[in-house]
């Protein structure tokens, strides 16, 4: 099946650009679960997340399971109506093209903030790396105390804006020196060279499910909203 009730662009347009592995992830508690032992994937529950998700209409395939390692396709269009999701017991998750971004609209921030309300008892965390020349990111991370913090921009360029109080965030998650020395963070680099997404992979924990391959959502695939195709046509094709 191959939506075009908004596309202006055909089906089997290459796209510009690529996205790297990107997520955002709602940890209910209890937070200190290892990720291995979390349930199998729901694939009933996970379409129900993905119709939640601003900016998806409806689900119009279900295409089968997918390991958490497997980038969403961005070779042509269609692939751009692609998103994979997750249930793991209380744990939802969702990737999706719409949340690539080049410093202009901030989308994984704001389906953050709709999950924040939604979800006020959730660990809220997101990472998402968009290739097109440069490399642009966007890290998000919000804890049900209030701390919170949003980083974006070009890795090793400036400007680089981070939002919120990530020592707020260290604090609150209780992270020593040490932890974060191990994981390759140091708060006194310029904003561009922190290494935004191992804090967020701090702040899963032992309950981050994206390192493990045997880890699997389900690929689905939506039909986008109107202004979500918009704002990809602007993004993927020149």
């Amino acid at each position: 099946m191959t939506d075009t009730k908004y596309w202006t662009s055909a089906p089997d347009r290459t796209v510009r650009g690529s996205m790297g592995l990107c997520h955002l992830t709602v940890a209910q508690p209890p937070l200190d679960v290892d990720a291995r032992s979390l349930p199998p994937n729901d694939p009933g529950q996970a379409r129900l997340f993905v119709e939640s998700i601003d900016g998806i209409e409806e689900v119009l395939e279900d295409l089968g399971p997918r390991s958490v390692q497997t980038p969403l396709p961005s070779s042509v269009r269609s692939d751009l109506d692609i998103v994979h999701a997750a249930a793991w017991g209380g744990m939802r998750a969702v990737s999706t093209p719409v949340f690539a971004d080049d410093g202009n609209g901030n989308p994984l921030l704001g389906e953050a903030e709709r999950m924040r309300k939604r979800f006020p008892a959730a660990r809220i965390v997101g990472h998402v790396t968009y290739y097109g020349g440069m490399e642009h990111t966007e890290t998000v991370v919000m804890l049900p105390d209030g701390a919170m913090f949003h980083a974006s921009g070009w890795p090793d360029d400036e400007p680089f804006v981070v939002l919120g109080d990530p020592y707020a965030v260290i604090a609150s998650l209780g992270l020593s020196s040490w932890m974060l020395t191990a994981a390759d963070i140091d708060m006194d680099q310029p904003l561009h060279e922190v290494e935004w997404a191992s804090l967020a992979g701090l702040a899963l924990g032992h309950s981050d499910p994206w390192g493990w391959e045997e880890m699997q959502t389900t690929a689905f695939r939506v039909q986008h909203s109107d202004l979500s195709v918009c704002s990809m046509e602007g993004l993927y094709f020149v």
